[in-house]
């Protein structure tokens, strides 16, 4: 693998314009340093005047946004090279200061909730410049009827490690002590199985290998199902018990709160899914006839339809591809991505100790730099695209929003990024050059749709049911996670595929079980992408550019409400699968199959 140094600058990202040398970073940490000392004489007298509101909200917003440099630059300088010694203190102390600046300015938010809400009104109400901080505050007094006393929430707090303990056991035990049995191919020949191995097995074109490969790695996890089903047991009755203590009705309810997000979004989502399930049943047809299968298993759902299609595409070609794929965006979306592509937003290829991966990252003050290790694959080119995407939402929101509205929410960080996937798709479609190239494009574009749609939702109607349960006060036994989990599989992928046994113990590897109801995100996110991209595509790109503007000024359910995209009704989610079902229906009329 090349040094760093051997790679050419213009493949290099900019990212030592934000601090050019290790002076200028010294600085910005010690008058970091000084505003945290400073903004502590507030404390008890924050409510005294709408001046003193006005300053401690600005002064503690300085804080965040000189702190973000500071951490953004020694992050990303990092992965250019994580063996650098330097910029690992760098990282380090930066990482050490965000805590000190959470303790010194612990006391805001607290006397704010605690604060007399017609008397912060009335500040608003007669300074235009609190104004500006309207939402902000709303934010904040919003929390007021789930927030306990000053003692009751040290102690929630201090609880917060061991509510931990189910999610950091599961990944001790998963990652760490777990040990899976190797894989025959058909020819005899050994493979190692590992969490990062499973799915390319999964992918391989040898059935058999793929089989052994299945029942080996879940054997493991049946082996320790009574471990994992204590520990989903124990994620569930703390969130349960975290949603009481804070006066939620319900685990969904308390997870939704924080992004204000109606559980109509969360319900829908599944009911609109469930009208669709027939065509992911006719997907599992196709699939089968195009493979040629008697049977078809939930170890052959990954192999990909069409695997006699390679082509390479240089970085070059990539550049021209994301280019052509964004026309439909229009001139000034496109101007931005050619200034991204030429003015050193991207570190593009892989080096010595570089991290691996990709991300789009940065702060309100720098570009919205793109890592990659680009190899030239088809993949690469969607990596690219997917990170242009966050990276250009980043900057319409850094420049059409202040700072303390910059920052959109998870809720919606996957919107733009995969509404340029979109677009992308329908590129190649359309310019494909062979029928072996469409088709390969059709099977990538279906496989999104499986995965980020079906499989995600499966996964949030599972957390739904195994939480309703808890509440209800009955036991989640292992016995009654395999009856859900294998029921539900079988309900989404239906009787043309053999619902192998093994299957109903997936719910064993999941991580994100442990992530609070996340999963619903991915799902919303990837048809409000669609329903968006359906407009750009018909020359309607006005609501989408409004979108990418919003930052955080409105909860992330009315920015996208307001752009078109309405998530509380099941319209956008059936709208993207209306896509999937014709995307099936093109690739069946193409290979000649009847469904």
């Amino acid at each position: 693998m090349i040094l760093r140094d051997s790679v050419e600058n213009t493949y290099k990202w900019g990212i030592d314009e934000m601090f050019p040398d290790s002076e200028s970073w010294e600085r910005e940490y010690g008058e970091i340093d000084e505003l945290i000392k400073n903004i502590k004489s507030y404390a008890g007298k924050i409510l005294d005047s709408k001046d003193n509101l006005l300053e401690v909200i600005k002064d503690s917003l300085v804080i965040q946004r000189k702190l973000s440099n500071l951490y953004s630059y020694s992050r990303m300088k990092l992965d250019e090279n994580t063996k650098n010694n330097k910029i690992q203190e760098f990282e380090i102390r930066a990482e050490s200061l965000a805590t000190k600046a959470s303790e010194g300015t612990s006391f805001i938010v607290p006397e704010i909730l605690n604060g007399d809400i017609e008397l912060i009104n009335s500040y608003i109400g007669s300074s235009d410049e609190l104004k500006k901080y309207d939402h902000y505050l709303m934010e904040i007094l919003r929390y007021k009827p789930h927030t306990l006393s000053q003692r009751e929430e040290l102690i929630v707090a201090m609880a917060g490690e061991m509510g931990n303990s189910p999610q950091n056991t599961f990944g001790m035990l998963s990652n760490a002590d777990l040990k899976f049995e190797s894989a025959l191919d058909s020819k005899g020949e050994e493979h190692n199985i590992s969490h990062g191995t499973f799915i390319p097995l999964l992918k391989s074109k040898d059935r058999t290998l793929r089989k052994n490969a299945f029942e080996n790695y879940y054997k493991t996890y049946i082996d320790h199902k009574n471990t994992f089903a204590m520990l989903i047991n124990s994620e569930v009755k703390k969130n349960i018990f975290y949603s009481k203590v804070k006066r939620f009705p319900s685990s969904i309810e308390a997870s939704l709160f924080s992004n204000n997000v109606p559980i109509n979004v969360y319900d829908n989502l599944i009911e609109s899914v469930h009208k669709y399930l027939p065509s992911m049943y006719k997907y599992i047809k196709l699939r089968k006839a195009i493979l040629k299968l008697d049977e078809i298993h939930m170890y052959d759902i990954y192999t990909p339809i069409v695997s006699n299609f390679e082509k390479k595409y240089s970085y070059e070609e990539a550049k021209n591809i994301v280019i052509g794929a964004l026309e439909p965006m229009g001139g000034d979306y496109t101007a931005i991505v050619k200034k991204g592509l030429s003015e050193k937003w991207i570190d593009v290829y892989e080096n010595e100790g570089k991290r691996s991966g990709a991300y789009s990252f940065g702060s309100y003050d720098s570009k919205p730099f793109i890592l990659l290790n680009y190899q030239d694959t088809l993949d690469d080119v969607f990596t690219l695209i997917h990170e242009m995407g966050h990276s250009v939402h980043s900057y319409y929101s850094n420049h059409n929003q202040d700072y303390h509205y910059a920052n959109y929410s998870i809720f919606v960080a996957e919107v733009a990024s995969t509404t340029n996937e979109a677009l992308l798709n329908d590129y190649f479609i359309k310019n494909a050059e062979s029928k072996e190239e469409k088709l390969y494009i059709l099977n990538h574009y279906l496989e999104q749709f499986r995965g980020t749609i079906f499989r995600q939702t499966m996964f949030a109607e599972f957390e739904k049911e195994i939480h309703k349960i808890a509440e209800s006060g009955e036991a989640i036994t292992c016995e009654r996670l395999c009856q859900i989990y294998g029921d539900l599989n079988k309900l989404y992928y239906g009787n043309d595929i053999i619902n192998d046994d093994n299957i109903r113990y997936e719910w064993a590897r999941i991580p994100h079980f442990y992530y609070d109801f996340y999963v619903y995100q991915y799902a919303t996110g990837f048809s409000a992408a669609i329903a968006f991209a359906k407009d750009i595509l018909s020359g309607k790109t006005e609501n989408y550019l409004e979108f990418l503007k919003s930052g955080s000024k409105d909860y992330p359910i009315n920015i996208l409400k307001n752009a078109g995209v309405d998530m509380a009704e099941g319209d956008a989610v059936e709208s993207a699968l209306d896509i999937f079902n014709k995307l099936v229906d093109e690739m069946a009329e193409i290979m000649e199959v009847e469904l």
